[in-house]
């Protein structure tokens, strides 16, 4: 799920990549990724830095905010942390206390439902695989340079399997700003769905998501039997540029903060995509009356 669960590995192998100077920088740095002080006084802007510094990121790497900024840019939580808690400042408010009632933070430390109120999604022309009847509609968020989305698209490939009949999946772009080429390769998804051949796409782009390049996804739409020059034509065009646009708002809109984020039914889920916490959940969605 959108939790990032346990990339204890891969902060090993960032960490031991380091030097012991270069992993200590974090705790001096001034200028941390993605992180904007702009605005700040000098006494609101050590303010911020301290609090950035003590409190801890919640994607599952047991770092601090900053930490996690420094060693995972790409990380959508802590980045998010670091805004919600320089807005503290600025307003005179204390970034810990703040910190600690956001929604996000309640979202990470099982502190708000595991379903929330049901949202209206646009989800017109969006990329759809499954019964179109399906008692249980997910609706997900992602982005396709995202290691956590990778493993989120086997798990829901997993669930469609258990619910063949009851389960529709709708795919929603939601690249990142901290990955260069998640913005190509969401264009390069919808390229495909002009084709017909919206998923193929899907499932090479996740399978090469750690080596995504333009040649790469040139590669891609050989291997699929793209009209490759069409292919090439519609990538960049203003109808695609336009479609992945208006799903970012779409989901800045339903307040994603981080990819991925599923929606049940309208509903904002956050728990683990595993089928054992699934099934109540579905089982109790499939008692209710269908809606109009």
């Amino acid at each position: 799920m959108r939790t990032r669960l346990a990339p204890a590995l891969l902060f090993l192998s960032l960490a031991l990549a380091q030097s012991p100077q270069k992993a200590e920088d974090w705790q001096k740095l001034t200028d941390l990724p993605d992180v904007d002080l702009s605005g700040l006084s000098a006494t609101q802007k050590k303010m911020a830095l301290a609090a950035l510094r003590n409190e801890g990121c919640f994607c599952g790497c047991s770092l601090k905010i900053a930490e996690c900024r420094v060693k995972d840019p790409s990380c959508g939580d802590s980045r998010n942390l670091a805004k919600i808690a320089i807005k503290a400042v600025k307003d005179g408010k204390d970034p810990k206390q703040t910190l600690a009632e956001s929604d996000l933070v309640k979202r990470r430390t099982g502190g708000s439902r595991l379903l929330e109120d049901p949202i209206s999604i646009p989800v017109a022309g969006a990329p759809m695989r499954g019964p179109a009847n399906a008692r249980i509609t997910l609706v997900e968020f992602s982005d396709f340079e995202c290691p956590f989305c990778a493993k989120a698209a086997a798990k829901i490939d997993e669930i469609q399997k258990a619910y063949p009949k009851d389960v529709r999946l709708i795919y929603k772009q939601y690249p990142l700003e901290s990955h260069p080429h998640a913005r190509i390769a969401a264009q390069a998804a919808l390229a495909a769905q002009a084709q017909g051949k919206f998923w193929p796409m899907h499932d090479q782009l996740f399978a090469g998501s750690r080596k995504l390049s333009d040649e790469t996804i040139a590669g891609f739409a050989k291997q699929i039997g793209l009209d490759t020059a069409k292919f090439q034509s519609d990538l960049h065009s203003a109808a695609i540029t336009k479609a992945v646009e208006k799903d970012m708002a779409d989901g800045d809109t339903a307040q994603v903060e981080a990819t991925p984020t599923v929606f049940i039914n309208g509903k904002r889920f956050n728990g683990p995509l595993e089928i054992t916490v699934l099934k109540p959940i579905f089982d109790a969605e499939m008692k209710k009356e269908p809606r109009p």
